[in-house]
């Protein structure tokens, strides 16, 4: 992966966030991968990432994270959700 720097600069709508806390955590199956969806404390909107294999519970850390928001279709309706590029422990 690039250099943060580079990375924030090549792509303007990356947004990075340090010490961000977690509420909560969950990882469920999705074909071949583990769907992390977290929820930080003080944002309405989930943080959506894949792994290939299962990662210790997140909840209660201090993470820093590089996402872009976005929108997911559900049962017809639409809804903001932030994509994880970049996630690790503070």
């Amino acid at each position: 992966m690039k250099p943060l720097k580079k990375l924030l600069a090549d792509n303007e709508k990356l947004i990075h966030s340090t010490m961000q806390k977690v509420e909560s955590h969950v990882q469920r199956q999705v074909g071949k991968w583990i769907q992390n969806t977290v929820l930080l404390n003080g944002y309405d909107v989930p943080f959506k990432y894949k792994r290939q294999k299962k990662y210790k519970s997140l909840k209660g850390a201090r993470v820093n994270l590089i996402y872009y928001a976005g929108t997911e279709q559900i049962a017809g309706m639409e809804f903001e959700v932030m994509n994880v590029i970049k996630i690790n422990l503070s």
